[in-house]
């Protein structure tokens, strides 16, 4: 059996700021040394060249060398996955993960947050996109379950990752190598391969078969109803969280989730919550949440069709704002909305993460 997790959302004041993981290790509330992983949001622009995310690794990773035991290389291996991007009313924070001893955590035979980690094998330049990287993925997810103590995919209701996206330097090291890329597009390799990292996890859980080449970003029917995929260029392979419920764990935290089917189904956020098993009236207010959640994770994309409810809109043909910023800013003032927190995460490039148009949605609550 896996340790009980303790896991706390806290708030980002500047690029380098880490003071908030700094405050929970100092006034006892998780120890340095246990931290899992870290998913979190920075203000930079969300592309290809977003140096934040950098910035906040960089300061997360010294707080966790500073006052722990583990070694710079022990700590280098600790999963902090990073989204860049903050547009609309979206605040910088970070949700940190941590094992607790079992001693200190409350006890109880119902499903409580289990959170298990894997890194996945190396995933070349060559293989974004294709089936190579579907494989290596779900090779990764199986052995992230197996840490979190979880058998029955059911119990899974988030798996975040962090994946490479391809850059001028890797695709020319492919190509010295005789190889060739599935895009040149640096930034559309953002998509491509957080799309592909979905299928690997939809693999893994037994959402879908196996796809086709030809089926990797285009057939918008396949999808992860728990899939979160980032990607940048910080890493060379998949960083994977997977987050669960395991009966008999304890502690005070239970993880759920649902699906955004648009850019405005709220109801889908509210859903994602309820399945935590918080007691909400029928139609909810943020005020019945209380203190009691912690996080909303969400994927969003605008509709390929360029339309929301029958209705139009620009994003797909606007050349001045990219989409990117578009509808993750749309979809966190959805999602502040329900929450009363603007510090929520939500992340771009969701195909075969939810419905097209919509999104995945978990929600971790804290039951006392």
């Amino acid at each position: 059996m896996p340790d009980p997790i303790e896991v706390r959302k806290i708030p980002i004041a500047s690029v380098t700021d880490a003071s908030g993981l700094a405050r929970l290790i100092d006034d006892g509330v998780l120890e340095a040394d246990r931290v899992l992983a870290v998913i979190g949001k920075t203000e930079g622009n969300g592309g290809v060249n977003d140096y934040t995310r950098l910035l906040a690794d960089r300061a997360f990773r010294e707080v966790l060398v500073e006052r722990g035991t583990r070694s710079p290389a022990e700590v280098a291996r600790v999963p902090l996955v990073w989204s860049g991007g903050t547009d609309g009313v979206l605040s910088p924070h970070a949700t940190v993960f941590a094992t607790l001893d079992p001693a200190s955590a409350p006890r109880s035979d119902e499903p409580r947050l289990s959170v298990g980690i894997a890194m996945s094998e190396v995933i070349r330049p060559e293989d974004i996109g294709r089936p190579a990287m579907v494989e290596t993925v779900a090779a990764g997810v199986r052995e992230a379950m197996k840490a979190a103590g979880i058998d029955d995919p059911a119990d899974v209701h988030y798996v975040q990752t962090k994946t490479p996206l391809l850059t001028l330097d890797t695709i020319n090291d492919a190509r010295r190598r005789g190889r060739d890329v599935v895009t040149e597009d640096t930034l559309k390799s953002m998509d491509v391969s957080n799309s592909t990292t979905a299928l690997g996890i939809a693999v893994a859980l037994g959402e879908i078969a196996t796809p086709r080449a030809d089926q990797i970003h285009r057939d918008l029917s396949l999808y992860s109803s728990v899939a979160s995929c980032s990607s940048g260029v910080e890493l060379d392979r998949a960083q994977i969280v997977v987050v669960g419920n395991v009966r008999g764990i304890g502690g005070r935290y239970r993880a759920g989730h649902g699906v955004m089917n648009d850019a405005l189904d709220a109801d889908g956020v509210w859903a994602a919550i309820r399945s935590t098993g918080l007691d909400l009236p029928e139609r909810p207010h943020p005020s019945d949440l209380g203190d009691r959640l912690v996080n909303v994770f969400i994927k969003c994309e605008a509709d390929p069709r360029g339309e929301v409810r029958g209705r139009r809109n620009i994003m797909l043909d606007d050349s001045d704002v990219h989409w990117h910023r578009q509808i993750k800013a749309c979809v966190g003032g959805v999602a502040a909305s329900v929450t009363g927190d603007p510090a929520v995460f939500v992340s771009v490039a969701a195909v075969h993460q939810g419905p097209s148009g919509g999104g995945t949605v978990a929600a971790i609550a804290d039951l006392g």
